[in-house]
């Protein structure tokens, strides 16, 4: 691979149905790397995320901004703000709500890189 800037400009933010938007950094599609994917997320003020895992991908959340409460796993739910890190296993639920008054931006590190297909949304699992 070759040294590469990707300019924050260059980028589009997209709404998902997991309810946050996202501005993908590095990843399969901005640079084709199957090795790692960055994302930043942005929440809203008093949404939570669909309920979701993600097969064979460890995830790490950095948060930027914001406060926010993270369920993980079987982790009791945790307040997190600026400079705090989750890592999430391979596999494990996860959802973020956003808690404070500004909007809650936090960057998504997976490894490999996230793809579409490894996406569960745990609501829609459930959903007969």
């Amino acid at each position: 691979m070759e040294p590469k800037i990707v300019k924050a400009d260059s980028l589009k933010e997209y709404l998902t149905p997991e309810r946050c938007y996202i501005f993908e950094n590095w990843g399969l599609v901005s640079a084709r790397d199957k090795n790692v994917s960055i994302a930043r997320a942005r929440v809203e003020s008093g949404v939570t995320t669909k309920p979701h895992h993600l097969d064979g991908v460890q995830e790490i959340y950095l948060i930027a901004q914001g406060k926010g409460k993270v369920y993980v796993g079987n982790l009791e739910p945790t307040e997190v703000s600026v400079g705090d890190f989750v890592v999430i296993p391979p596999e494990t639920s996860q959802s973020i709500t956003n808690i404070g008054e500004e909007d809650l931006i936090f960057y998504c590190v997976c490894t490999p890189a996230f793809t579409e297909s490894c996406y569960h949304d745990e609501e829609a699992e459930k959903t007969p």
